[in-house]
C-alpha cells in the first residue's frame, strides 16, 4: 500500500473536542474547540487557539481566563451546537440546557454536566494568521465525584468522553493499555 500526497492542513487527529467558558457568571459563552492541547506538565500548561471573530475570543482577551469543560457523549449534541451558533445571538448555557456552575478560581463559570472542568488563566497569547493561540496555566482541575473509584483514583473510562476527527465526533473506546506497558516486566508467577 502506498501513500497518496495531500495539501497540508491540519490533519493531526483524533483530537479533544471541548466546551470552552469564557465571561463570567452574569454574562458567559461556551464555544467549541478541538484546536486544544497540552504545553507543558510542571507548571501545567494548556492551549486553546481561538478564530478572532469568534464572539468568546474578546470575553477571553478581556477576562485573561477560561475554563476546558471536557464532553461526553450525551453532551455531543450541545458540542455541536455551541460551535456552530454565536454567542452574541443566544444564551448557549440556556439554549441547551446546560447548568452553570462556580469555579473557584477564575469568574467563568464550569459546566456542570461536564466530567472534568479545568479552570485556566491565560499568561500568553500569539497570533497565528486564522486563529489567536491563548497559552494559559492550570489553576484547576475540577472533576465530578461520580467518576472516582473506591481508593480515590479518576476512572475517565467511565466517562463516556468524544473525540473530534475529519469533522466527525467519535466516542473513544476501550483502554487497551497504559502508559508503560511496553517496557513493563512481567510478573512472576509462584509455583
Amino acid at each position: 500500500m502506498s501513500k497518496k500526497i495531500w495539501k497540508p492542513g491540519t490533519f493531526i487527529y483524533p483530537i479533544p473536542a471541548v466546551l470552552v467558558t469564557s465571561g463570567d457568571m452574569d454574562k458567559s459563552n461556551i464555544l467549541t474547540v478541538a484546536w486544544t492541547g497540552i504545553i507543558n506538565t510542571n507548571p501545567a500548561t494548556v492551549y486553546i487557539s481561538v478564530r478572532p471573530e469568534r464572539y468568546s475570543y474578546n470575553l477571553i482577551r478581556k477576562n485573561k481566563e477560561f475554563a476546558i469543560n471536557l464532553t461526553t457523549e450525551n453532551l455531543a449534541y450541545a458540542t455541536d451546537w455551541c460551535g456552530v451558533r454565536t454567542g452574541a445571538k443566544y444564551d448557549k448555557f440556556k439554549e441547551m440546557k446546560l447548568t452553570k456552575e462556580k469555579a473557584k478560581f477564575i469568574k467563568a463559570p464550569l459546566i456542570k454536566e461536564s466530567p472534568v472542568s479545568i479552570e485556566c488563566k491565560v499568561i500568553d497569547e500569539k497570533d497565528f494568521g486564522s486563529h489567536t493561540m491563548f497559552t494559559a496555566e492550570v489553576l484547576s482541575i475540577d472533576a465530578d465525584e461520580k467518576y472516582f473509584d473506591g481508593k480515590g483514583a479518576f476512572d475517565i473510562s467511565k466517562c463516556n468522553l468524544i473525540a473530534y476527527a475529519n469533522g466527525g465526533y467519535y466516542k473513544l473506546g476501550k483502554k487497551i493499555g497504559k502508559f508503560g506497558y511496553s517496557v513493563q516486566k512481567k510478573k512472576k508467577r509462584l509455583k
